[in-house]
């Protein structure tokens, strides 16, 4: 169990003050700097009658328990060893990043692409990201619509091509391979579609990815 932690005293405690201390303690664990949390403790069932505890209710969750929509917090008296199960509601508020637009497969993140919204990451299943720096030289492993929280599983590897790199341009035409240099206007992995900058002509043409440093026109 977790370190317990000393919550309001009562010697004939009601079950709305079990609930409250409950829901305080819980409220104290989970909180943290920029967050916005809210706890609501199940009301009791009439035949329950709370125990009276000479001294301060102690109140623990399970081991590594994680921030989760139902939550079981147990209260203690460490003179008398009674307990109580207390069930409670949590919803745990706290600044993520979402996509502003839709993003490919192979597409690398930018501080354009997200910002930072507040979420209930209670209800986040897969994880989330709230840093960009977290995702710094990543790359997408599958396509994401406008408005999708940023999870860790969508992640995969790391640009090939980082938007304003100096690259290699190969162009095919008629069996016949032109290379030239260019500025790649985007970043992603192998396989990724980007714009580049040709040096000769000036113009902004399609391309994908095919190496590090080296991307081919589309036709």
């Amino acid at each position: 169990m977790l370190p317990l932690f000393a919550a309001a005293s009562a010697h004939a405690a009601s079950a709305d003050a079990l609930r409250g201390t409950a829901e305080s303690w819980l409220r104290q664990h989970f909180e943290q700097a920029g967050d916005r949390v809210v706890v609501q403790a199940d009301a009791l069932s009439e035949r329950v009658q709370p125990p009276a505890c000479p001294q301060a209710w102690q109140a623990s969750l399970p081991d590594n328990a994680r921030p989760a929509p139902r939550l079981s917090v147990e209260l203690r008296c460490p003179s008398t060893g009674s307990r109580m199960q207390i069930p409670v509601r949590l919803q745990l508020f706290r600044n993520v990043l979402v996509t502003t637009r839709p993003l490919q497969r192979g597409d690398g993140i930018t501080a354009t692409d997200v910002h930072a919204e507040e979420r209930d990451i209670t209800r986040l299943g897969y994880g989330y990201i709230d840093q960009l720096d977290q995702v710094s030289g990543r790359l997408l492993s599958r396509p994401l619509g406008a408005g999708s929280v940023l999870t860790p599983g969508a992640l995969g590897g790391r640009q090939a091509v980082r938007a304003g790199d100096r690259v290699q341009l190969i162009a095919r035409l008629d069996g016949i391979e032109v290379r030239t240099s260019g500025v790649a206007l985007g970043g992603g992995d192998t396989g990724a579609r980007l714009r580049v900058r040709n040096d000769s002509s000036g113009r902004t043409i399609d391309a994908t990815v095919r190496d590090a440093g080296v991307v081919e026109a589309l036709p």
